[in-house]
């Protein structure tokens, strides 16, 4: 490619009208030279060859992807990660944002992943490490996606829940109960003050736990706990499962009494989500399994903040996501960057509620609060509840004061004495 060839894939914003164009911001390694990668990087993952051969005619103004920033972080000795390839020359490692015409795709989430993160993305020559750290939307773009049909303020209305967290459990054992057994845990769990009982993410219509015999089961048991506490509750029942099951596994559950869906969101697709998310009548709730293969490497793959911000865009009404501290082996930064693309402005869409989890319970709600810094997240122990010595009832009700000790500004520790089911989670984590 000469360099005339090259000045067709640059710009600059001014030059351009950016409602037609998404925003990628990319950490990439180049090999050779700069402005030649970055040319193939952006001609690959659009108009590849630009003009017909014999023909006087340039698609590139209208079609071509185009560097808009480009800082170039320093020479590498070698790449970060051993890809092969086959260009020679110094290694560099560059921070790019690219600008892309979203004419070419649309909104359709399938034809935008392809172009963003597809082949033309990772096997560009002279372009062998890549991460896709961001993407910006215009209004324009936005504005042909539902987004969540709930939201925070729509979960909160369900529960009549306000200021303060939503309280989430696991139930646990995750795999093995059979439905009444399931049910009778959820149960205990509602009545020591949960506000929504959850199917595990690894369990959905298998033989021995059939999703219509397990919701008609915790449909029941949800009724009689709201008719005992005189609260309203959630059972989110998991429907994951093929994508040409996923509307009558939907509409089984919610016949049965199931008020919120569990959605493993990346597994199923994103297109699958925006259709479950049109047809849905109760609240969404994605699950992050197959991020995580996809985000944890620092210099290559895609930010998990780009998943983030997609399960909103296909209509999640929240978002559940590695939390806070080691078990989850997420930088603290990085979570605070995914809560933060449930909350902020989004276009019209809503906000998703966010839930960091990961091996909480009583003596981490005060850490997550703060580190989150308002009331606007889901708190979802699944051992801190049901592991706990006095059982599901007592392991909820410690959530419950641990929140109570926190709005008093009163040190657990202190609250605890004379509250059996806080003083047993004090006392196990002393050992």
């Amino acid at each position: 490619m000469n360099s005339e060839d090259r000045k067709g894939f640059f710009a600059s914003k001014e030059q351009l009208d950016m409602a037609d164009y998404l925003t990628l911001d990319y950490y990439l390694e180049c090999v050779g030279d700069i402005e030649t990668a970055l040319a193939h990087f952006c001609s690959e993952q659009s108009t590849a060859q630009w003009k017909r051969v014999d023909h006087d005619e340039d698609f590139r103004p209208t079609y071509a992807a185009k560097v808009i920033s480009l800082t170039v972080e320093g020479e590498l000795e070698a790449l970060s990660y051993p890809v092969h390839h086959f260009e020679s020359g110094p290694i560099h490692a560059c921070r790019v944002t690219i600008a892309h015409p979203h004419c070419n795709f649309g909104t359709k989430l399938p034809n935008l992943l392809s172009a963003v993160c597809g082949e033309g993305v990772f096997f560009t020559p002279g372009v062998p490490v890549v991460k896709l750290l961001d993407i910006s939307f215009p209004d324009a773009y936005l504005k042909d996606f539902d987004g969540p049909k709930f939201g925070i303020d729509g979960i909160r209305d369900l529960l009549q829940a306000y200021n303060r967290p939503i309280f989430f459990g696991v139930v646990k054992p995750n795999i093995g109960l059979t439905p009444v057994q399931f049910a009778d845990i959820a149960y205990q769990s509602w009545l020591g003050g949960l506000d929504i009982a959850k199917d595990d993410e690894m369990l959905a219509d298998v033989d021995w736990s059939t999703l219509i015999e397990r919701s008609h089961v915790l449909g029941e048991a949800r009724a009689r706990a709201e008719r005992k506490t005189g609260e309203p509750k959630i059972y989110l029942a998991n429907i994951t499962d093929e994508v040409d099951r996923l509307l009558e596994q939907h509409d089984i559950a919610v016949s049965n009494g199931a008020n919120a869906l569990l959605i493993n969101a990346f597994p199923v697709g994103l297109s699958a989500v925006r259709m479950l998310a049109r047809h849905t009548k109760v609240p969404l709730i994605g699950h992050f399994p197959f991020i995580a293969a996809f985000s944890r490497m620092e210099k290559y793959g895609v930010h998990s903040r780009v998943m983030t911000k997609l399960q909103r865009l296909a209509g999640l009404d929240s978002i559940i996501m590695p939390g806070f501290g080691s078990r989850m082996m997420t930088p603290e930064k990085e979570v605070k960057e995914n809560i933060a693309e449930c909350l902020q402005d989004f276009g019209h869409l809503k906000r998703s509620l966010p839930v960091p989890g990961g091996s909480d319970s009583a003596l981490t709600l005060e850490t997550v609060y703060r580190k989150v810094g308002s009331v606007d997240f889901g708190f979802v122990p699944g051992r801190g509840v049901f592991g706990h010595p006095m059982g599901p009832s007592a392991g909820a009700t410690s959530i419950r004061q641990a929140w109570d000790a926190i709005e008093q500004g009163i040190a657990l520790e202190r609250y605890a004495v004379g509250r059996p089911e806080l003083q047993a989670m004090v006392d196990g984590g002393r050992k």
